[in-house]
């Protein structure tokens, strides 16, 4: 149980310490640098993804290899790297003129 309660009281007074640095650096004209990193420090904290979870625990995750799997299915048999013998792709319209 302490572990929810410590979290909860860290993050209300990080929380309280970086409004009370935009605070300052609004409303008082000798805010100085501390305040300035302080804020910037929690802005930048929030551009985090710190949501995110292992692939391998994800809800929905697909496999590493799927999208190289779904890349080769879609060539032509005998297909190389390049694509094939004349550039096309199963992808491609069909040729209009004869040549």
């Amino acid at each position: 149980m302490a572990g929810p309660t410590v979290r909860r009281g860290m993050t209300l007074g990080l929380g309280a310490l970086w409004w009370w640095a935009v605070a300052r650096l609004v409303l008082t004209p000798d805010a100085g640098g501390l305040e300035g990193a302080i804020a910037a420090g929690g802005w930048g904290l929030s551009l985090l993804p710190v949501h995110c979870v292992p692939k391998g625990r994800a809800a929905g995750a697909v496999s590493a290899g799927r999208w190289r799997q779904a890349w080769r299915a879609g060539r032509p048999a005998g297909a190389g790297r390049s694509g094939g013998a004349g550039g096309a792709t199963t992808a491609s319209p069909p040729r209009r003129s004869g040549g």
